[in-house]
């Protein structure tokens, strides 16, 4: 069963744009051509979206492909399969990337040793238990996010598929 999900590319520069969609396609083995927009957010930046189907793992492929290039704000997501869960990842300039596990219903799943170890450094006094959390959720990532996704608002909707 292959997967399936979305590719946001919330800012680029222009330059940038045929070098993503070059990447993207390498990894789907297939040439993609989004409809690159103004990003009003950022002044010189484009914006994208891409639903894209391909072989599980291929989100994780994506990132790998696009990651550490100056400038790039994106996100990936990759949907909950029959064999298993799904993947978010954020990616900022700043920030570097962000990865969560994805339940099928888009929630995060976070692993008990992780919540463990944010417990523990919350009871040394390194940090508080909300702040650990809010890591673990990618609280970051959103919020550096946000103004890039807002400013996309006009941009189409397209409904991939309906949850049952």
């Amino acid at each position: 069963m292959p997967a399936r999900g979305v590719l946001y590319v919330h800012s680029a520069p222009s330059a940038l744009c045929p070098h993503i969609e070059w990447a993207v396609g390498g990894v789907l083995g297939a040439a993609v051509n989004p409809s690159w927009t103004p990003q009003p957010a950022q002044a010189g930046t484009h914006r994208a979206e891409l639903s894209w189907t391909g072989d599980v793992g291929a989100a994780a492929r994506m990132v790998s492909a696009l990651r550490g290039w100056d400038h790039l704000r994106f996100e990936v997501t990759e949907d909950a399969t029959t064999g298993g869960e799904g993947a978010r990842y954020s990616s900022t300039p700043s920030l570097g990337v962000f990865h969560a596990v994805t339940g099928v219903h888009g929630d995060i799943l976070i692993p008990e040793d992780r919540l463990k170890a944010a417990v523990v450094k919350s009871a040394l006094g390194e940090t508080t238990l909300e702040l650990e959390v809010d890591k673990l959720l990618g609280k970051p990532w959103d919020d550096e996010l946000e103004t890039f996704r807002h400013a996309g608002e006009g941009a189409p909707v397209r409904w991939l598929h309906q949850v049952v």
